[in-house]
């Protein structure tokens, strides 16, 4: 549902799409979805990022080295979206061994026992403190199977450890289990079709320094992709260079407005929609709907957009 408290007839002269942005700008700006392979850290990936990009590089949450599969990185000023996809919910594809005899009925049963909050206990070699947490396993489907090995779809919430899940499915049948292989298909919105090789990446940024920018503008995404997965606010272009300056967005400023509650975790875009800061919601969108002035969201955060908008929004009004 959208909410509309005022509306612009005419285009801005402010701002830019990030569509239109020049692929030397949108590469300060941008995210690159890595189907990362198995053996090295996620940390070394983004040295090789930064290497091959010239920039600042960084990624949206840790991969074990053994596991591949969707991994986004921010370049650039877009290092700063990382950590907002780490909410997102994620999705693996496991490969269980059980350790003797089970039927695929018994499986399923475990899958269906194992689907919703689950408690964990984070293992010996995790970056986490070693306390029993709580997680949601959104869904689990049982894919295929050979004797006892077993491929399962987990959807999860983010923090969730597979390779604890298997281990306790294991623990639960009374057989044991372990992981074998892992792969992750989505994080962040992002999903495998989105991904590109390492090698696709350098090559491309090759082809880019020699010339042709086709390839690259095809594996880069504005940092915007990754906003999508908060509702969002746009904002009169008067208010956007108060708003990159770090202020707060008060009622006078807001034109448009996504479904939220208070207290969500709010992106506010331009006109033109380019993501220009982050913040939490103070009030509801029907609330503010029945405001004339005051303070509704406050700024956590905010980015680096190529547009140039008024500094001062009182001095536009």
């Amino acid at each position: 549902m959208k909410y509309v408290r005022d509306r612009i007839d005419t285009v801005s002269p402010y701002g830019e799409s990030p569509q239109d942005r020049a692929l030397k700008d949108m590469i300060k700006r941008a995210i690159v979805i890595i189907d990362k392979p198995s053996g090295p850290t996620s940390h070394q990936l983004s040295a090789w990022v930064q290497n091959i990009c010239g920039m600042k590089a960084g990624h949206s949450g840790t991969l074990d080295p053994n596991v591949t599969g969707v991994l986004p990185m921010g370049i650039g000023h877009s290092v700063r979206v990382m950590d907002l996809l780490h909410a997102a919910p994620k999705e693996y594809i496991a490969a269980v061994k059980f350790h003797n005899n089970i039927s695929k009925r018994e499986v399923s049963s475990l899958i269906e026992e194992f689907t919703g909050e689950i408690y964990q206990m984070p293992p010996i070699r995790s970056g986490v403190k070693r306390r029993m947490r709580k997680r949601t396993v959104y869904d689990m489907e049982l894919l295929d199977n050979v004797q006892n090995e077993y491929l399962i779809r987990i959807r999860c919430e983010s923090g969730t450890y597979i390779r604890t899940i298997c281990k306790d499915m294991g623990t639960a049948s009374g057989t044991g289990a372990h992981m074998m292989e892992l792969r992750r298909t989505e994080a962040g919105g992002f999903k495998e079709r989105d991904c590109c090789t390492m090698q696709d990446l350098y090559d491309a940024f090759e082809f880019y320094r020699q010339g042709d920018p086709t390839w690259l503008s095809s594996i880069l995404s504005p940092y915007e992709r990754a906003l999508g997965l908060y509702p969002g606010i746009k904002i009169k272009d008067t208010a956007a260079g108060s708003i990159l300056n770090g202020a707060d967005l008060a009622v006078p400023g807001i034109l448009e407005m996504d479904e939220f509650k208070s207290g969500d975790d709010v992106v506010l875009y331009s006109t033109k929609g380019e993501g220009l800061a982050y913040g939490t919601a103070l009030y509801d969108p029907s609330q503010i709907m029945d405001m004339d002035e005051g303070l509704v969201i406050k700024s956590e955060r905010v980015f680096k957009p190529t547009g140039n908008y008024p500094t001062r929004w009182k001095e536009h009004k």
